[in-house]
């Protein structure tokens, strides 16, 4: 007995980390705070009425979103070098994705700097524009050796 088509895919299709899934919601939130000025816990009531909230790390989601915006001018002034216009020129799906791995490799720093420019430059393929991901992994590429530099150093050795 053969399965249908969608059966199959669903199996071989990866399945999106919890962490994935607080990352994608937390990127959601800080478009909705970019566009309507919200405050986090609202946005946070709204989002977590969506059916797939509850497969997401919801306290990690909060200290994503809460991260991000409370810390969001520290991190666009610490971006700012490695941008090529204002960060509130930027798409704001862009700008979410920066704040949110800006906040990350500066605040989360049991998560390594690969796996927060690798996760942000996914969330970019999937929300972004047709090159948002390249733009997204060039500003956290040179952010990281700032807000990363003992872990960097460890890697290369010394």
């Amino acid at each position: 007995m053969s399965e249908n088509k969608s059966t199959q895919k669903r199996r071989d299709a990866p399945r999106k980390s919890t962490r994935r899934r607080s990352r994608e919601f937390a990127v959601q939130g800080l478009y909705q705070w970019q566009l309507t000025g919200k405050d986090p816990v609202s946005i946070a009531t709204e989002l977590a009425e969506s059916d797939e909230f509850s497969k997401c790390d919801v306290p990690y989601f909060r200290t994503l979103l809460n991260g991000a915006i409370d810390n969001s001018q520290e991190l666009e002034s610490k971006m700012q070098p490695f941008l090529d216009r204002p960060a509130k020129e930027l798409s704001p799906i862009e700008r979410g994705i920066l704040l949110l791995g800006g906040y990350e490799l500066m605040r989360e720093l049991e998560v390594p700097y690969r796996v927060v420019i690798n996760e942000a430059v996914e969330l970019a393929k999937s929300f972004g524009g047709t090159d948002g991901h390249k733009y997204v992994n060039g500003v956290l590429d040179k952010l990281a050796p700032r807000l990363r530099e003992i872990e960097l150093r460890a890697e290369r050795g010394g």
